[in-house]
């Protein structure tokens, strides 16, 4: 039975790292006590051990003690054998890059669909979707494959903002963006709005938070998607 919380992001404007989803986390992670992180994404460029000792600070907090899967000699083990996983925001392609790179895809997804707890944001939330080519970031590496998890059947457009009245940005909007995908591409596509997340359980995939979704699909207009709804 799967049990995944997909966030958009980390933080939201105005407080700290995970300060947002404290409760939800309290309760998502009831009876944990160990975590697994995976800094692979490494935001800033920001070494493992930062990244790690970040997270480690909050989840003290709730009484659950972290351990980054670089200090394991067998990551596929670490992952086999974790309570539950965090795997934080950064640059996609790197976090990607190196799941790949380790052959730990298969892993993560045989736990995570046998019910252990994850926590994904931002880069760790697209990492969750069919593949990770409706991610927001620069493409430093190449991964050996865009493809993920697939453990939802739709991809995730982390950070999703709507087109600003009057600004006088010329690049393209992230809806924009997401058509370009669906010319070439059929798999829909869950804008993720800041402050919102995804709760999963088993095969229910419910959106969460402040914030309206944005829904895509090939040949179809966008539609918002209100909080609480159960998406099919």
């Amino acid at each position: 039975m799967k049990k995944l919380l997909i966030a958009s992001s980390s933080s939201i404007y105005g407080s700290n790292f995970l300060e947002y989803l404290s409760p939800t986390l309290t309760s998502f992670f009831e009876g944990v006590s160990t975590l697994l992180f995976i800094p692979y994404a490494r935001p800033g460029g920001i070494s493992y051990e930062e990244y790690t000792s970040r997270v480690a600070h909050f989840f003290n907090s709730i009484g659950i003690q972290v351990t980054g899967i670089h200090e394991f000699d067998a990551p596929e083990e670490a992952i086999s054998n974790a309570q539950a996983i965090f795997t934080g925001g950064g640059n996609t392609f790197e976090l990607v890059n190196q799941l790949h790179k380790q052959n730990l895809f298969s892993a993560l997804y045989k736990v995570l669909k046998n019910g252990t707890p994850y926590l994904g944001t931002s880069a760790g939330s697209n990492i969750c979707g069919v593949s990770m080519m409706n991610t927001n970031d620069m493409p430093i590496v190449y991964p050996p494959s865009f493809q993920t998890l697939g453990i939802i059947p739709f991809n995730i457009n982390a950070h999703y903002i709507d087109p600003i009245k009057d600004s006088k940005h010329m690049g393209e909007t992230r809806e924009t963006r997401i058509k370009e995908y669906h010319f070439f591409n059929n798999t829909p596509v869950l804008g993720l709005r800041e402050g919102s997340w995804l709760e999963v359980s088993d095969t229910v995939i419910t959106l969460k938070g402040n914030s309206p979704g944005k829904w895509f699909e090939k040949d179809k207009s966008p539609i918002d998607i209100s909080v609480n709804t159960v998406l099919k």
